[in-house]
Formats: structure tokens, sequence, C-alpha cells
């Protein structure tokens, strides 16, 4: 093992050490961004590149979109397969967001004002998605992807309206191509803000409208799932602590958070948050946190990674401090409608990970992020 792998292992085992603890062998699989837009389209894909801008060198750009029914039906298909020591198959946190931008009346009132859609209402534009809404019912009632809340949107509306009326040229091809999440150096070099990160602050009257974000994110999440969440992932992490109180008036009583949170603070000012599984905010709420990555689509690190044997050592880890498995493997990973290879690769070498876990561990019990907060709230 060389200094970069001995030094990677020991801030690994180091993470595990502070926080809740258990001897159960519990594991929990967090998969971020559901519902929301990424790539619309081949034909946007193809215009985006072909102006310059290197989506092509991005795996969201690239592989990720509004999951269509066999994406959901074929993840369904996969977690069935397999039984834990309670019985029951493997399940995943769907954390995932309730709306989309409304382009064609944000386009009509020339950009005046921000508008948004239901996810459901994105559904209905694109081609393979029929049946996306009955399958998220159909998943939930089986226990096999239970959703949670990420955000309304997948996008910082208030910055993005800001780039759109300012000009800003690869913001506005990507709005004409029905897209908001795009590389970070735009066509010709330009800068392009990171509009992905719904709660990052660029002012500190940025925080009233992401309490309405909050606020009318949740109600349709009700709406649209039959259930109010009870956990909350903020998309990209970043999170200002003054909404946990929202949050809390809300419902929500887990909140996920990196073990050192960057808090934005506004006009380019963050400070860092240190946290740890099971400790309590002054809302009263659980922090939960993730100590395991599966992400098979990855550009962002080498082809040859293990991502199976990886992950398995870093649950190998969380079991040794006694800590739950808390595994990140974002939507990218399972969808096909762009790629369909994308999504047969990473199903694959699911299998192979959810067949190590059970061989290694037959005591292996797979929770939701809401059992596990119950679990560690004492509920």
């Amino acid at each position: 093992m060389n200094t970069a792998a001995l030094k990677q292992n020991l801030l690994r085992n180091l993470s595990n050490l502070p926080g809740w603890r258990t001897r159960r062998h519990i594991v929990v699989i967090e998969s971020d961004d559901w519902g929301s837009i990424r790539m619309a389209s081949h034909e946007s894909f193809r215009r985006l590149r072909d102006a310059g801008l290197p989506v092509e060198r991005s795996h969201y750009n690239r592989f990720d979109g509004l999951e269509s029914d066999d994406d959901l039906a074929f993840l369904m298909e996969t977690l069935a397969e397999f039984r834990d020591s309670t019985g029951r198959p493997p399940v995943i946190t769907g954390v995932n967001v309730v709306a989309n931008p409304d382009f064609d009346r944000i386009r009509e009132e020339g950009f005046a004002a921000y508008r948004y859609e239901p996810y459901t209402r994105t559904l209905q534009r694109y081609p393979a998605h029929a049946h996306v809404e009955a399958l998220w019912h159909e998943a939930a009632d089986r226990r096999l992807i239970v959703p949670a809340f990420h955000g309304r949107e997948h996008l910082n509306a208030a910055r993005w309206m800001r780039a759109l009326r300012g000009g800003n040229r690869s913001t506005l091809l990507a709005f004409e191509c029905g897209v908001t999440g795009i590389p970070r150096r735009g066509i010709g070099g330009e800068e392009v803000p990171n509009f992905q990160a719904a709660f990052d602050l660029d002012t500190a009257a940025d925080l009233a409208d992401q309490q309405e974000v909050l606020r009318s994110g949740l109600v349709l999440f009700e709406q649209l799932h039959g259930r109010r969440s009870r956990y909350f992932v903020p998309t990209n992490g970043y999170f200002n602590g003054s909404l946990e109180k929202t949050l809390a008036d809300e419902g929500i009583r887990y909140v996920n958070t990196s073990k050192v949170h960057e808090e934005p603070l506004g006009e380019g000012r963050y400070r860092n948050r240190y946290r740890y599984i099971g400790m309590r905010n002054e809302s009263g709420q659980r922090y939960l946190t993730r100590n395991c990555f599966f992400e098979p689509s990855s550009m962002e690190h080498p082809a040859s990674k293990d991502w199976v044997n990886d992950c398995l050592h870093e649950i190998e880890t969380a079991f040794r401090w006694h800590k739950p498995a808390t595994v990140s493997s974002h939507r990218v990973n399972y969808i096909g409608w762009l790629d369909p290879a994308n999504r047969e690769r990473s199903l694959a070498r699911l299998r192979e990970l959810l067949a190590g876990i059970l061989q290694r561990w037959p005591d292996a019990e797979f929770m939701t992020s809401d059992e596990l907060g119950d679990l560690i709230a004492g509920k």
C-alpha cells in the first residue's frame, strides 16, 4: 500500500470514530437526484457540446437524466433478487426533488420571475416516462426505493435567474436546451456559477427565498408521494444552519451532513462545522452521515477503480468501529434511457456489491435512512 493509500485508509478509520455506535451490521443505501432534470435529450447534449461546453467530460451530463420507466423497473428488479437476515430485500433511500423549472413560462414572461412545475408534469414531455409516478408508488409500497426530500428543485433558482438576466451565454444556451446543470467552464472559457447547489448563498437576502423553497417543496413532496418526508439531504451539501428550524417546523427529523460541513454565509463566505452521526442540532434533529461510496458511473476516478471491493472495504471499516454503513450511490449510476449500457454496467456491479455484503455479513440488515434515524433516536 503506497503512502497516499495509507493516508486515505487512516482517515477513513479516524472518521468513523465519533458518534453513535451499534454492533448490528446495518447497511443504508442513499441515492440522490431522483426527479431532477440533468441532460434533457441527446439533441441537447449535442448542441451544448458543439457550442464548446465540455459536457462529454462529466458523467452527469453524459448519462444522467430524468428517470424512465425502465430505469426504475430494472433497479427494482435487481433489489428484489436479494434478501437480508430479516428476510427483506435491500432498500434504497431515493433522495429526490419534486419540481423542475417551467422553462416555457419563464421564457414567456421574459425572465421576470422564476417559475416551477411538479416533476410529474416534466415527465409528460419525456419519451419513455409514462409510468414513472406509478412505479415510484409501487417501489415505496414494496420497500425497495423509499423517497426522501432533496429539495424542491436541484437548482439554485435565485442564482440561475441572475445569470439568465445577466446574459451568461452558456446559461442561456442551456436554458434553450432545457438544461440547468452544465460545466463550470462554459463557452469560450466563460465562468458558469454552480447552479446545482440549491442552498448555497450568494447573499443573506436569499435565505427568505430558500425558506419558501423548503416549505413549498415539502408540501409538494407530501402531495406527490402520499407521505411526509422526515429526512432531508441538501443538494450538493451546502446549507445554512438557520434553515434547520424551517425544516423542523415542517416535520424533518433527520438531516444529512458531511462530517466537515461547509456552511454558506453569503457574500462568498463559508465556515466549517464538525459533525458526527447521531449528533443533535439546536432544533432537536439528528445528523446522519455517509461513510461508504458506490459510484460506478463516475468519470472523476480512474477507470480501473474497483467500486465493488472498495465499497466492501469501506463497509468493513464502518463495522469495525461499530458504525452503520451508509452508502452514497447517486441516481446517475442507474439511468439508461440516454445510454442503456450505463445502467447495465452499474446494475451488474450493484448485484456484485449486494451479494458481497450478504456473503461477508450474513446478519446484515438493510434499512432506510428514516429507519436508521429512528433507531438512533430510540424510537
